[in-house]
């Protein structure tokens, strides 16, 4: 059983959480900002790949369980603060955002409003059947 002191390093939200920034291993782009609680933090270092705390579900989110787009771990940091994760992950598929796209911030501000600037790779009913 891995060593649990560590956990209490990292500065929990009141609900037990702390955000995590997934950003691709190779080429630096910030993927996605998802959940993790002590649980998910704990069993992803000990499988190797990103396992988050789904809020809506209100469950462990095995990232890629359903679409195969695992995010394989490669390095963990935590920030300065305690209190966000960074995981360094290869991404499978090269597919993170469940709209079909490489990640989760495809939307740019521009005169004014919000653009779809990057594009789908993948159509989500093809990915969620």
């Amino acid at each position: 059983m891995m060593n649990t002191n560590w956990l209490d390093e990292i500065k929990w939200t009141e609900n037990g959480l702390v955000p995590a920034i997934a950003q691709d291993a190779e080429t630096g782009t910030i993927l996605m900002l998802a959940w993790m609680n002590r649980e998910s933090l704990a069993l992803s270092l000990k499988e190797g790949r990103a396992i988050y705390w789904s809020r809506s579900r209100n469950k462990l989110w095995r990232k890629g369980e359903e679409s195969g787009h695992v995010q394989v771990l490669k390095d963990v940091r935590l920030d300065c603060d305690n209190d966000v994760i960074l995981l360094k992950v290869e991404q499978k598929g090269g597919i993170a955002c469940h709209t079909g796209r490489y990640h989760c911030f495809f939307k740019q501000w521009q005169d004014g409003a919000w653009v779809e600037v990057e594009p789908v790779i993948k159509d989500p009913a093809e990915i969620y059947k």
